[in-house]
């Protein structure tokens, strides 16, 4: 199989290029095919900073009470404390996640877990909510 003698040979040239080149900044281990340009870079900045600026704007017409997840929770378990057939009958814990889903989605839009400084997911504002419900909910459950 002629491809598995080719691919040493390429990283040879190419590594014999850099070092002719004088260009010290290659990392062993790291394909130079998959470096990106400064151009790509900075088009993949601005396609981020796009994205991003956008995500702040989705809920800019809606009131705090129904985009702020803790305030959504509490509406909810006021309800179950309130009507706790209803809300049983209604089945709100099925609900829950898809009601959620596009209020974390759009927190989580900046998350990177690969960045050295990110914020475990178990820190984050709408995880500590959701767990001070779900904690709530099963102890009036027990009682």
């Amino acid at each position: 199989d002629n491809s598995s003698e080719f691919i040493p040979k390429c990283r040879t040239c190419r590594r014999q290029a850099r070092e002719q080149s004088g260009e010290g900044d290659h990392h062993e281990g790291l394909s130079s095919d998959e470096e990106l340009t400064p151009t790509e870079v900075d088009e993949f900045q601005k396609s981020k900073d796009n994205v991003l600026e956008d995500s702040r704007k989705i809920f800019e017409d809606v009131h705090a009470d129904f985009c702020d997840i803790r305030k959504i929770l509490l509406k909810f378990q006021e309800w179950k404390e309130k009507f706790p057939d209803s809300y049983c009958d209604a089945y709100i814990s099925f609900c829950l996640p898809k009601l959620l889903n596009p209020l974390i989605r759009v927190q989580l839009i900046s998350w990177n877990p690969l960045e050295q400084n990110f914020t475990e997911l178990e820190e984050m504002p709408w995880f500590r909510a959701i767990e001070e419900f779900s904690d709530a909910e099963n102890i009036s459950e027990s009682k």
